[in-house]
């Protein structure tokens, strides 16, 4: 599962580099902006869209055979983007990609199917590493791939895909054996999973806090390069090696401190631990007066990390085996969600405040943490997050009342 979540990423992120020149090849260059950004949405809004049909599907009939239909049809789509010159064909293959691509939500179910409580925090995080480190190494393969020619990271992304469709075969086994009962056209709308997993008071809370952390993470993502180019006159290859070193350190916290500071703390402290780290690392950076200051800014930031690990495991110890495919799949519709909303929205309030003060962004950012509070504290009240992990009763409480609302609305 680690293996195939890092070739996914590692897939997506080898186009990225290239997409501006291929699409210089097939449009007049002032119309690739336009093209860029509306490709890029048409991912986002495909993988909100089919994330939670995906989970669905992977509870009913299994996490296996889901994983490896969706890893079929990235391999076909990208081999087929590779050969086929034609800007409609970019378009419908990027819309393929974005649904294949939702893949996030099976492999965070099969993480949820084979993790006990206590170690759940722990995986996810060295799932997010493996995600983040693909992320990293693939834009640096796709930029010299590119080099070769525009077509070229396309096909290798279907060839890594397609490797990552024979390590499935071989050694991915099934952990979640599936209902096998009739679906209806209900049950395949993602605003089903929606409802369900929003009518637990305590699941619903902590979704909110979920997308808020996502959303704050789109800070650093949207704004780093113009941020540290108008703050110290950074050229590209200082902002390269700082994205980096940042992408790195958030990895490694991630994979090496998630574990042992979950379990010291519990899964709500150390949320609560990683959102006021991140906090405090924007603000920090919006008082930055010297570039060399972002490196020890970039290690609190990294202590930030902790936080999304120990929120998916809180998550998931709230619902049961039955749902936890439906559960991932919000959780990365609400994550495509925000890759749509957090650039629009920062680089806007960018543009609007950096004559003023270019730390703003920064400022706001953290300031979009206290919006948790009051959903931290209604699911702590419900039960939820005590040290130590989940309490296993009130969980299975809140899974029957979702089942029931569930039921319901299905009859």
């Amino acid at each position: 599962m680690l293996t195939t979540a890092t070739l996914d990423a590692v897939g997506l992120g080898i186009v990225m580099p290239v997409l501006p020149a291929l699409l210089g090849t097939l449009v007049d260059p002032g119309r690739v902006p336009l093209h860029v950004g509306l490709l890029t949405a048409l991912y986002a809004v495909a993988q909100f869209a089919l994330a939670p049909v995906l989970g669905a599907l992977s509870d009913r009939f299994g996490r296996r055979p889901v994983l490896l239909a969706s890893l079929t049809g990235a391999t076909v789509d990208y081999l087929v983007m590779a050969l086929s010159p034609a800007l409609w064909v970019l378009y419908v293959g990027r819309a393929v990609a974005g649904i294949t691509g939702a893949t996030t939500a099976v492999v965070g179910s099969c993480v949820a199917d084979i993790s006990s409580e206590r170690e759940r925090a722990r995986r996810f995080g060295v799932m997010g590493a493996c995600y983040g480190g693909g992320m990293i190494a693939g834009p640096v393969i796709g930029g010299l791939l590119g080099g070769l020619s525009p077509h070229a990271p396309f096909a290798a992304a279907a060839v890594l895909n397609g490797l990552n469709l024979l390590v499935g075969l071989v050694l991915l086994r099934e952990t979640h054996t599936g209902d096998r009962e009739p679906l209806t056209a209900r049950q395949l709308s993602p605003f089903t999973s929606f409802r369900w997993v929003g009518a637990v008071p305590t699941v619903g809370a902590l979704l909110f806090v979920f997308f808020v952390m996502q959303l704050v993470g789109q800070v650093p993502g949207t704004m780093w390069v113009l941020f540290t180019e108008h703050r110290f006159a950074w050229d590209p290859l200082t902002v390269g090696l700082s994205l980096a070193a940042f992408g790195a350190l958030h990895s490694l916290t991630q994979a090496v401190l998630t574990g042992p500071v979950a379990r010291r703390l519990g899964e709500r402290r150390a949320a609560v631990l990683g959102m006021c780290a991140d906090g405090l690392g924007f603000v920090a950076l919006a008082c930055a007066g010297q570039g060399w200051l972002v490196l020890p800014i970039m290690l609190l930031l990294a202590l930030g990390g902790v936080g999304l690990p120990s929120l998916q495991g809180l998550l998931t110890n709230a619902v049961d085996d039955r749902g936890q495919g439906r559960l991932q799949g919000v959780m990365a519709s609400l994550n495509s969600l925000t890759g749509i909303i957090g650039p629009l929205l920062f680089t806007g309030l960018y543009a609007a405040t950096v004559d003023q003060w270019d730390g703003w962004i920064w400022v706001c950012g953290a300031a979009l943490y206290l919006l948790c509070v009051p959903a931290m504290r209604r699911a702590r009240r419900s039960g939820t997050g005590a040290p130590g992990g989940a309490d296993a009763t009130p969980a299975r409480t809140a899974e029957v009342a979702t089942e029931v609302a569930g039921n319901r609305a299905e009859s």
